[in-house]
């Protein structure tokens, strides 16, 4: 599992694995992928889910912007390794010194990559 997996499943949960309720016998289980399939394209609010996970924690992170912060936000270890290695997941094609433009261009590359997977993520978030 990569990097980026690893923050869309921090993010994301794991509702894609949990089973939908009956809906007074209009489904009988019959169609499971059917059911699979709608639970994985339900849309996520990032922003709504990072603010709450920062809400719960002592720390002052500024995930917003920060990607070192937002990894540190979902308990991924942020160290230049693992970034270096979710800039290589994300194609990015500069030098991987850890530089604030990698940085900055890792955060949106992420949040584009999490809108791309299901979730909705403010514009400012992504350009």
């Amino acid at each position: 599992m990569g990097i980026f997996s690893s923050i869309k499943d921090a993010i994301f949960g794991h509702k894609a694995a949990e089973p939908k309720t009956d809906t007074g016998g209009v489904f009988t289980g019959t169609a499971p992928a059917a059911t699979d399939s709608s639970a994985a394209t339900q849309t996520v609010d990032v922003e709504q889910v990072l603010a709450a996970k920062a809400a719960d924690t002592k720390q002052d992170l500024n995930w917003r912007s920060s990607i070192v912060d937002l990894m540190k936000l979902v308990g991924i270890d942020s160290s230049l390794d693992n970034r270096k290695a979710l800039a290589r997941e994300l194609g990015y094609t500069g030098a991987l010194d850890g530089s604030a433009e990698m940085n900055i261009w890792l955060h949106k590359a992420t949040m584009r990559e999490l809108e791309k997977n299901g979730g909705r993520v403010p514009a400012d978030m992504l350009d």
